[in-house]
């Protein structure tokens, strides 16, 4: 994970920039924003969670954005209230509301988080889903002692699920046995898989990106004792 080169998508400058410009588009024209990684994979990770989550779970999207994913759940039946976002960036939090208000999905709830120093509205999860976020994590510059900071994110996410919940991932910058090592040495372990379109170029097929679920063991208990923020 220690990988990829640093990247103005791994700050939040860049984000910050992003969703001033997108509020502001969508203040003018209603114009939602951009949905990371398309809507094939939204709907590919709501039918995952409708064929895999129990009903209406107590869901947490790490990156929000605009909102697109929750609010994608919310259509499929999924009980608003129990859908959050958090955003590390101000303004996607607020593009977020605003759409919310809009689509008449108030009851969904979006707060300002930074996950990696910063614990979520709430400490036990059914569901956590990411798209996107921790590639763009993995993107930003290395510390003092030359670490990644998405090495904190895995334990994290295992400590916020409860026992037997699920988590799902879906990544453009990492293989799906890229994802499996980082999240299973967290003590997550693997659940199933979503299946992309597949692309050929150059001899070589593989998906443009991977979508990988995870669950929780009733047994690792000591999941949730680990990575509180100091």
């Amino acid at each position: 994970m220690d990988n990829l080169n640093p990247s103005k998508l791994g700050t939040k400058q860049h984000w910050d920039d992003v969703y001033e410009t997108e509020l502001t588009n969508f203040r003018d024209n209603g114009d939602e924003g951009e949905i990371w990684f398309g809507v094939q994979a939204v709907d590919k990770m709501v039918k995952w969670a409708l064929d895999n989550a129990p009903p209406s779970p107590k869901t947490l999207e790490v990156g929000s954005g605009n909102g697109t994913l929750l609010f994608a759940l919310a259509e499929a039946g999924y009980d608003p209230h129990s859908l959050f976002g958090i955003d590390y960036s101000p303004g996607a939090v607020q593009l977020a509301r605003a759409i919310a208000t809009e689509s008449n999905y108030q009851d969904i709830t979006f707060s300002e988080c930074d996950f990696l120093s910063q614990d979520p509205p709430q400490t036990e999860w059914d569901l956590i889903l990411d798209k996107g976020t921790f590639d763009a994590i993995a993107l930003a510059e290395k510390d003092a002692d030359g670490g990644s900071p998405v090495a904190k994110y895995p334990p994290r996410v295992a400590r916020l699920l409860k026992p037997g919940a699920m988590f799902l991932i879906t990544s453009c910058n990492f293989t799906e046995d890229e994802l499996k090592t980082a999240f299973q040495a967290a003590g997550l372990v693997y659940h199933s898989r979503i299946q992309h379109r597949t692309i050929t170029f150059g001899g070589k097929s593989g998906s443009q990106c991977s979508s990988v679920a995870f669950s929780k063991s009733f047994s690792d208990a000591s999941l949730d004792k680990s990575s509180h923020v100091s």
